[in-house]
């Protein structure tokens, strides 16, 4: 049985419940709700706060920081998945130390995934089916990434003459810059709204920041960190995303050069930073979560995954959003806050606009432009983000939804209590 319809069930059981958003916000024992969830700050990459630390060491102080404030017994947690992109062997070996760094018995299991940028949303979806398969009672979404230590060529690898031989497989390794720059000029995404879009995103975040919104959601870690200056190592406590950029304009972000064509209107102020950072969201059922005294922070209702063409790989929110909408009945006019990940403000700009979403529902407190996309984190940043800012406003229904490379879209629903 699926979300919707076990939700159906008990709405038909109690009655007086009639539409889809009603529907929803019914409680019920097998919920997957999370109780705990955090993330680290966002540092940017090769000269910000994480730039000496490994995604192990992310991790560890991440799922340590979970285990502090939601104070489980961390035996009850049987599975931890993690999301990563770039990490040799997609990080499998060091993730499962980490988990054991950060406190967790030699029987909690440990794996790691590779969606790339939805990463840690499909860690915290495969986490939630399987709590509602049976499979495990209590398990950990999550994602990390260090961009400093392992962005670059070497995360490719090079094309066999088969794949190349097929234009289509071919464009999967077209870069990201490249083809959004393309895809801006074939819808017609003006330069000047994508300065403006990313200077809204600048200014929400520095606003947000200062008014100390982020606070909740961020677990300080203290760490080593080398001055590129003196060489002097130091041990500093990273609080604060270091990424935003007081005072930000769009006729400041104008006067800066394309970076992927010439007169291009793409550059490094209205796309997403390359950033380091983890994050980390406890789920189970709501029967488990009462049986063990936990804190409610919300639910997770049902995720979507759509395939677009490679070429089109920043329209994954415009299909995913809708057939995330078929699973769970909703509409956009039910949504409070929609979190898309902007991984250029030009992607995010042509989804939101055929999608109708009013912009003011959209990434509240600012998005990636702003503070980062640490590649296998973004997804389970989302979750924290949205949740806590829901709370806050005391709103109740969210969409978490990133475009993917290599031509695709996920999104899902997500209920605050």
């Amino acid at each position: 049985m699926g979300a919707l319809d076990r939700l159906q069930q008990i709405s038909g059981q109690i009655g007086g419940a009639k539409s889809a958003k009603e529907r929803l916000l019914i409680k019920s024992p097998d919920d997957i709700v999370v109780t705990a969830c955090l993330r680290t700050a966002f540092t940017k990459g090769g000269k910000g706060g994480f730039k000496d630390t490994h995604a192990s060491d992310l991790m560890a102080g991440a799922l340590k920081g979970l285990l502090e404030r939601s104070k489980i017994d961390p035996s009850l947690v049987e599975d931890v998945c993690v999301g990563e992109v770039l990490a040799p062997g997609g990080g499998a070996t060091e993730m499962r130390a980490a988990a054991l760094v950060a406190g967790f018995p030699e029987t909690t299991a440990v794996r790691t995934l590779n969606r790339q940028c939805s990463s840690g949303l499909q860690a915290c979806a495969d986490v939630a089916n399987q709590i509602r398969a049976g499979m495990i009672e209590v398990g950990i979404g999550a994602g990390v990434e260090s961009m400093s230590l392992h962005y670059g060529p070497a995360a490719v690898s090079e094309f066999s003459e088969l794949l190349e031989s097929v234009p289509e497989a071919a464009n999967c390794k077209v870069p990201m810059g490249v083809l959004s720059e393309n895809m801006a000029n074939d819808y017609k995404i003006a330069r000047a709204d994508q300065d403006a879009f990313a200077a809204s995103s600048y200014q929400k975040a520095e606003k947000a920041q200062k008014a100390g919104l982020f606070d909740e959601e961020i677990h300080p870690l203290t760490v080593k960190w080398e001055d590129p200056k003196s060489g002097e190592t130091k041990t500093i406590t990273v609080a604060k995303d270091d990424g935003v950029r007081p005072g930000t304009t769009a006729e400041s972000l104008g006067k800066m050069k394309g970076a992927f064509a010439q007169g291009g209107s793409i550059h490094a102020g209205n796309a997403s930073q390359i950033s380091d950072g983890a994050a980390a969201v406890l789920m189970m059922k709501r029967s488990t979560a009462e049986k063990l005294g936990q804190q409610i922070l919300g639910k997770y209702v049902a995720a979507s995954i759509v395939g677009v063409k490679p070429l089109l790989m920043g329209l994954g929110p415009w299909r995913a959003i809708p057939k995330v909408f078929e699973l769970t009945g909703i509409t956009k006019e039910d949504v409070d806050i929609f979190e898309i990940n902007e991984a250029f403000a030009s992607q995010c700009i042509y989804c939101a606009d055929q999608l109708g979403l009013p912009r003011e529902k959209i990434n509240p407190k600012g998005g990636a432009i702003a503070f980062g996309h640490p590649l296998g984190c973004t997804g389970a940043r989302q979750v924290s983000t949205l949740l806590y800012e829901l709370r806050r406003r005391g709103e109740k229904v969210g969409v978490t939804s990133m475009c993917i490379g290599t031509g695709m879209g996920m999104a899902a629903v997500w209920v605050a209590e």
